[in-house]
């Protein structure tokens, strides 16, 4: 009934389906980074990182290198860093109308 490529769809936009993974992805559009740096600067815990970090390791947006003793990620392909992009654009927009009908809303009463 659907097709492999909606099903990759499918899944690819479950894999995003989580707050603290998409800060991982915008953190990593900024550069490549180690686990400690990723639990850094988003001040959380090292189990909650390395969960999030193993689901998007397991639908193959992010990668793993390892340098040493430190697993170095990246993403797997940048076009992400376009699509986090056009989600922010696709924000904007409705922010903006739920703000022009407030101000609607604001100017009839």
């Amino acid at each position: 009934m659907w097709s492999d490529l909606q099903q990759f769809k499918a899944d690819f936009f479950k894999a995003l389906a989580h707050p603290l993974r998409i800060r991982i992805l915008e953190l990593l559009a900024e550069g490549d980074k180690s686990v400690n740096e990723i639990q850094s600067m988003l001040n959380s815990e090292g189990s909650a990182v390395s969960q999030q970090l193993s689901v998007l390791r397991a639908k193959n947006i992010v990668v793993g290198t390892k340098e040493g003793k430190r697993v170095i990620y990246s993403l797997r392909d940048p076009v992400i860093i376009d699509l986090l992009e056009v989600a922010r654009k696709i924000f904007d927009n409705h922010l903006i109308d739920a703000i022009s009908m407030y101000k609607e809303l604001d100017k009839n009463n």
